[in-house]
């Protein structure tokens, strides 16, 4: 069952529906959001809350997007040695 949250960004009000139990989620989700617009904000080179809201997105898009990349190298890395320990054992 959907149920409406209230988030504040930038001191403004928007109400969200969502379920019910991904509510935590989403209030976690816009704090986070709201500190990174806070941040772009008091930074003084950016105005206006659409384009704060772009910027907190693209800062945070690009964020999720290199955390990927590094745990997919990480990942590799691991299957790598693991491989080459596997081999090492075989050869054994």
């Amino acid at each position: 069952m959907n149920k409406n949250v209230t988030i504040k960004l930038l001191g403004k009000e928007f109400v969200v529906g969502c379920p019910a139990e991904n509510e935590a989620d989403l209030l976690a989700s816009a704090s986070h959001l709201n500190d990174k617009m806070q941040e772009i904000r008091d930074s003084g080179k950016i105005l206006g809350m659409e384009r704060i809201a772009v910027m907190a997105a693209l800062n945070i898009s690009n964020e999720f997007l290199s955390s990927k990349v590094a745990q997919r190298e990480k990942m590799e890395d691991t299957m790598l040695r693991l491989s080459a320990k596997i081999n090492k054992s075989l050869d054994s």
